[in-house]
């Protein structure tokens, strides 16, 4: 794939990927076959790859539907995307952003502007539903906010042109990967303490025991001979899943939690995927 200088995440994302990126790069292939990721949010390994040149194919997916048509919708229809989001920002008021919140609009790109609208102006960028899958972000206090932001929107699209976009299980998105693909997973991280669970980006949890499948598909990738990489919160239960495999300990900032004593340098954990022999 030609290197595309000037694609990066048009989504703001909680727990996005930029700090890490340096580490979670070196840890994939220099060259890629086809690159999965299959818990895609704001996308950031997927656009830093791209900006370099790294792989010939991608495929990425996400269970949450919403993301998944946003995706496809920057892909295909940016310019519409773009008029609509521009009307948007025209009548940005704390008013509107609640009005929007409610509506469920059928218009493929209205669908997709109504997300990025809130995404932009909701606070602190968080994607958070509640059992019935509604949006439940309150509004965010931005002064001026960047709701529209063309270059990046048509950059995005250029780099998604011949990628596959779905919305499936993690287990289902990566079941065809081969030697010469890699795979990188940032699943909705266990929580480290009962306040700084901010994992509900759908209406289905995603707990100890999907985590523990997903350990099992992180293995039998390795088994194949597939490089994979995961990032996750650094607890007993993750560092004991992963047992098996090569990860690190990173210390990252985290700005989200709900006590300001929370928030600052975390400790994540990295895992990095090696052939059975390798181990």
């Amino acid at each position: 794939m030609e290197p595309r200088s000037a694609a990066r995440p048009f989504l703001k994302w909680a727990g996005g990927k930029t700090q890490l990126l340096p580490k979670i790069l070196a840890r994939l292939p220099a060259q890629i076959d086809t690159f999965y990721e299959p818990f895609v949010g704001g996308g950031a390994v997927f656009f830093a790859l791209a900006r370099q040149g790294r792989f010939r194919k991608a495929t990425l997916s996400d269970r949450n539907p919403e993301l998944v048509h946003v995706y496809q919708v920057v892909k295909s229809n940016v310019d519409d995307l773009v008029a609509e989001l521009r009307r948007l920002e025209r009548g940005h008021c704390r008013e509107q952003y609640y009005e929007v919140r409610e509506q469920r609009p059928r218009n493929p790109v209205r669908r997709a502007a109504r997300l990025l609208y809130l995404n932009k102006t909701g606070y602190n960028g968080l994607y958070r539903v509640n059992r019935a899958g509604q949006f439940n972000v309150p509004f965010g206090s931005y002064e001026r906010p960047r709701i529209v932001n063309e270059e990046v929107l048509h950059a995005a699209s250029r780099a998604l042109s011949s990628v596959q976009l779905s919305v499936q299980d993690f287990a289902q998105a990566c079941r065809r990967a081969r030697p010469g693909d890699a795979v990188y997973f940032d699943p909705p991280y266990l929580p480290v303490s009962a306040t700084s669970n901010f994992t509900a980006y759908d209406r289905h949890p995603f707990g100890l025991d999907e985590h523990a499948r997903l350990a099992d598909v992180f293995a039998a990738l390795a088994d194949r001979g597939v490089c994979a990489v995961l990032s996750n919160s650094d607890t007993r239960e993750t560092r004991a899943l992963f047992a098996p495999f090569r990860s690190s300990r990173v210390k990252v900032a985290r700005a989200i939690n709900s006590k300001g004593a929370g928030r600052g340098a975390v400790s994540e954990l990295l895992v990095q995927s090696l052939p059975r022999r390798q181990r």
